[in-house]
């Protein structure tokens, strides 16, 4: 198979990318390489092109003889500022609708989305005799420690796992974006007779991750802590709980959905179906590391979701895809592995 990978120097991407060729795939690799994401100055790897999704000209070039489109590139992050929103529409957004364009131009059928979990917003709870999701937490109890959800009778309540029939209330900028890309994949996919399957990834973390920047994901947060000697400090009570995903377990996601085409447009969790807390996870880290223990600090972040814990069960159903690295071990492993160099700088860019 012919395959056009976006965002192929990315941390996700460039697993992705070694992972088809091993597969014997021939890829295309593109990245528009922004400083955000890796560095000043930096320039493609061996094997990847600069690209801007946006440009309907280059795609077009690029997409000739193509049979399948693996769309990882995006400007990532919780959305640390509201001035990231015009980023995340113009990069995730309209890039995404520049490239299904394209694709219909080239009669390319066949795409592979990164979406997250966070299109989700919060997690579903159980309060017998029914599961719901629940709206935001109020300020005035997340200022008294007050972080789990309740009943109405009071009593915290238990996460149960969402699954991808969940409706989509996103909480933050970026997950607005994603929900966006999604919604213009399926209405392209209804269009066009095409095929789209969307992976909703979970918290994905391995080597090659990037070093600490006000983007990067929780496990590069405390790895960065703990290298400078520094206790990794734990938002809330440390109770939230997620599920952490390996980053070769996501590149053996994509081959398997590139592979396994799913009609029309098909939504998967992917994840390790080994839910975990975020103490758990600081924990895990510093064991590992040697490092010191965790600090609990009580602080929380508006917008934050208290438990977001995935099904697997569709994937493995669908695509015959299980994760075969727990968080436990993969963890420790990330512990002592490999960071980019280059860390992101400031604000990406949107123009």
């Amino acid at each position: 198979m012919r395959v056009l990978l976006t965002g192929a120097a990315g941390f996700i991407g460039s697993h992705i990318h070694r992972a088809l060729a091993a597969a014997g795939h021939e890829v295309i690799a593109v990245d528009l390489m922004l400083p955000a994401a890796h560095g000043v100055d930096a320039t493609p790897p061996p094997g990847v092109r600069r690209l801007d999704v946006r440009d309907p000209e280059a795609l077009d070039a690029v997409l000739r003889g193509i049979d399948a489109v693996c769309h990882q590139a995006a400007v990532v992050g919780a959305g640390v500022s509201a001035q990231d929103a015009p980023a995340y529409a113009a990069h995730n957004d309209l890039g995404t609708a520049v490239l299904l364009a394209a694709m219909d131009r080239a009669h390319c059928r066949h795409l592979v989305l990164a979406s997250s979990m966070v299109v989700y917003g919060e997690g579903r709870y159980r309060d017998t005799p029914i599961d719901f999701i629940p709206g935001p937490r109020s300020r005035a109890d997340l200022d008294s420690g007050l972080f789990d959800h309740r009943a109405p009778t009071g009593e915290p309540l238990d996460w149960t796992p969402i699954d991808e029939s969940a409706a989509l209330r996103p909480r933050s900028l970026y997950a607005a974006s994603k929900v966006a890309q999604e919604h213009y994949a399926l209405a392209w996919a209804t269009a066009t007779a095409s095929t789209v399957t969307a992976l909703r990834y979970h918290n994905v973390y391995g080597d090659d991750m990037p070093r600490d920047t006000p983007y990067s994901g929780v496990a590069a947060i405390f790895r960065s802590a703990l290298e400078a000697g520094e206790s990794p400090r734990v938002f809330e009570d440390g109770r939230q709980a997620r599920d952490f995903v390996h980053v070769r377990d996501i590149a053996a996601a994509n081959v398997a959905a590139l592979t396994h085409p799913l009609a029309p447009f098909t939504p998967l969790n992917i994840a390790s179906g080994h839910p975990v807390t975020i103490g758990e996870v600081a924990t895990i880290l510093a064991t590992a590391a040697h490092g010191k223990p965790p600090v609990v600090t009580g602080d929380y972040r508006s917008g934050d979701v208290r438990h977001i814990v995935a099904s697997p069960e569709k994937a493995h159903r669908t695509l015959g895809f299980t994760a075969t690295i727990t968080p436990q071990q993969g963890l420790a492993e990330f512990a002592h592995a490999p960071l980019r160099a280059a860390a992101g700088v400031g604000a990406p860019t949107w123009r």
